[in-house]
């Protein structure tokens, strides 16, 4: 049998998502709870591989399970036996081939920036105090949604075998002291969420113009672009899956 496990974590004191042979990470952690709690050898895959420090207020990963359980104490279970800044939500079972990475439709992330000195989420957005033109940002936004290929925003020497993204929505709200972007695609390649925040702070900074974007894109030079902003700002924040994923029983 196949399960969802739908889950939140700090990405503080981790390197990411996926295991490293050398450093601690959400997935080795979670692993080695399921397996203490089942009794079993258990592998989990998620959605995403989220870089170090990055946080996610919405994961999900799959795993198999031969035996029952029930999923209440299990998530019971689990809240007891993980750190503090690893939390699950929800245990539900799928149907045998749904896959928690390849099955998702999107994802979201959200990018916070605090416009002012604050002394409490200086771990979790990042501090830029210089005036930005978020009217600029939003118009390099509206940009972004004309392209497909977005390699100029890809970390170099990655496997991938596409640079393709059907980015859905791309936006910068703002708040008192904060600024948010929001941006939803079918996939993300390796730091391109953080490169493409870098991207709209310059243009917000008055470094590039937002028209400019268009031949950072077309470049398909990762030179070209901005730089990547520090990762604790980052949260992936939704990932969505077809409505009958979920098996009714």
């Amino acid at each position: 049998m196949r399960f969802f496990i739908k889950l939140a974590y700090n990405g503080k004191a981790y390197h990411g998502w996926q295991n490293q042979p050398n450093a601690i990470s959400v997935q080795e952690v979670l692993e080695k709870a399921l397996c203490a709690i089942l009794r079993n050898e258990v592998s989990i895959i998620g959605a995403g591989r989220t870089d170090a420090g990055v946080h996610a207020s919405q994961m999900f990963a799959h795993f198999d399970c031969n035996d029952a359980f029930d999923s209440e104490h299990l998530v019971y279970k689990l809240n007891s036996f993980l750190p503090k800044d690893i939390a699950i939500f929800d245990i539900f079972e799928v149907n045998n081939e749904a896959h928690a990475r390849f099955d998702a439709l999107s994802r979201t992330y959200h990018y916070k920036i605090s416009t002012s000195k604050n002394v409490f989420d200086y771990d979790f957005a990042y501090q830029v105090q210089l005036p930005l033109d978020v009217h600029a940002m939003n118009e390099a936004c509206n940009i972004l949604l004309e392209y497909k290929d977005f390699q100029c925003f890809s970390k170099s020497n990655t496997d991938v075998k596409t640079y393709y993204c059907d980015i859905k929505e791309a936006f910068w709200t703002e708040d008192p002291n904060q600024l948010l972007f929001t941006i939803t695609a079918n996939r993300f390649l390796r730091n391109m969420v953080r490169a493409v925040v870098g991207t709209m702070v310059n243009v917000g900074l008055g470094k590039l113009r937002p028209t400019e974007l268009h031949n950072i894109i077309a470049s398909k030079d990762r030179g070209n672009a901005g730089f990547s902003v520090p990762a604790h700002g980052l949260y992936l924040v939704n990932v969505e899956y077809p409505e009958n994923i979920r098996l009714k029983r």
